[in-house]
C-alpha cells in the first residue's frame, strides 16, 4: 500500500476525530493515485448518510463524471457498514481494504471483495490499535 495514501487516510481520520466524529476516513484510488476521499461528518451536518465511504464515492462520481467506479479501489479505516457496502456495490468498486474489522460482523456483498489490510510497520499498527480501542470504547 502506498504510504502517501495511508498518510492521507490517517490525516483524514484525525480530522474526523477532532471534529467529534468517529475516526472513519475513506480514499478511492486507482494505480496509487488518489481520485477522491471523505471522512465522517454526520454529527456536524446532521445528515445520516454522511459516512466517509459515501462522501468519497460522491466526490469520485463528480470528479470522473460517472456513477461507475469499477476501475478504482477503496481503502477505509473501519470495515464498512451495511449501508456503505450497498453503496460501494452500486458504485461497482471491486476491492475495498479496511484497517479495523467490525466485530461479529460477517455480511458480504456480491461483486465487491473486502480485505482486511495488515500493515507491516509498527508505527502504522500502533495507529490501528488506537483506532481499534476507540471503537471498542464506543460500542
Amino acid at each position: 500500500m502506498n504510504k502517501i495514501i495511508l498518510n492521507k487516510l490517517f490525516e483524514l481520520a484525525d480530522k474526523s476525530l477532532k471534529n467529534n466524529e468517529f475516526p472513519v476516513s475513506a480514499i478511492i484510488y486507482k494505480d496509487n493515485d488518489i481520485i477522491s476521499y471523505g471522512y465522517n461528518n454526520r454529527n456536524k451536518t446532521n445528515i445520516t448518510v454522511n459516512h466517509a465511504e459515501i462522501i468519497a464515492i460522491t466526490n469520485a462520481n463528480k470528479k470522473l463524471n460517472s456513477w461507475q467506479l469499477s476501475n478504482a479501489c477503496m481503502i477505509v479505516t473501519l470495515e464498512p457498514c451495511d449501508m456503505c457496502k450497498l453503496v460501494i456495490n452500486e458504485a461497482r468498486i471491486k476491492e475495498v481494504y479496511y484497517l479495523v474489522p467490525r466485530y461479529n460482523y460477517k455480511k458480504s456483498y456480491k461483486g465487491t471483495t473486502y480485505n482486511h489490510l495488515d500493515l507491516p510497520t509498527k508505527e502504522l499498527n500502533k495507529y490501528i490499535e488506537n483506532i481499534t480501542s476507540f471503537f471498542k470504547d464506543k460500542r
